[in-house]
């Protein structure tokens, strides 16, 4: 099932968990454990994370952690161990283009708020990337959200030890950043 038709055939309504499963507090990107029996109610599915409403707060499950709702999860993408730094910073904007602002239905990458990624080799032989990024605004209160989310998604490869997510403001982000498909899907031509 796409995350598509996930919420199609799901929002709005409630559902009790079927085990404790880890999730983002939004809006302050925290970890927090949602336990088995809990009722969540389901807001929207989009990458490949789930928000979800739960006590009257908003919190975004991973699509591999959908067996806690009774659904098939999806799977975590992977890679082949011997993957080249070519290989790993294109999984970096594969997933980076699974992480949506809760309040946009628009990836982060098409939003023009990713400025790069660049993937280090420290001594030790792990590799560590770090993601320069904005907001849309300076005081857009979903940064920490965002932020953890693409956090959690990139360390999906093995190969990668160490994710920095690198909040800036300059050049600051203006409509003109935005892919030509995400000012359609906005309505803003």
């Amino acid at each position: 099932m796409s995350m598509e038709q996930l919420e199609s055939l799901y929002k709005g309504q409630e559902m009790p968990l079927q085990r404790d499963v880890n999730a983002i507090s939004i809006p302050f990107g925290k970890s927090v454990t949602l336990v088995e029996d809990s009722v969540v109610g389901v807001m929207q599915a989009k990458g490949s994370t789930v928000s979800v409403t739960y006590e009257g707060r908003l919190y975004l499950i991973e699509g591999s952690d959908l067996d806690a709702l009774g659904l098939e999860p999806l799977p975590r993408p992977t890679l082949p161990e011997d993957a080249d730094d070519a290989a790993l910073e294109q999984f970096v904007w594969d997933q980076l283009r699974t992480c949506f602002d809760p309040e946009i239905p628009v990836n982060i990458v098409d939003l023009g708020l990713v400025y790069g990624c660049r993937i280090e080799h420290l001594l030790t032989g792990e590799r560590v990337v770090t993601v320069r990024m904005t907001l849309t605004a300076p005081g857009c209160g979903m940064g920490d959200v965002i932020a953890e989310d693409a956090r959690r998604k990139i360390l999906g490869a093995p190969q990668i030890s160490r994710v920095h997510i690198e909040i800036v403001f300059d050049p600051p982000w203006s409509r003109e950043m935005m892919t030509e498909e995400a000012r359609l899907e906005l309505g803003l031509f």
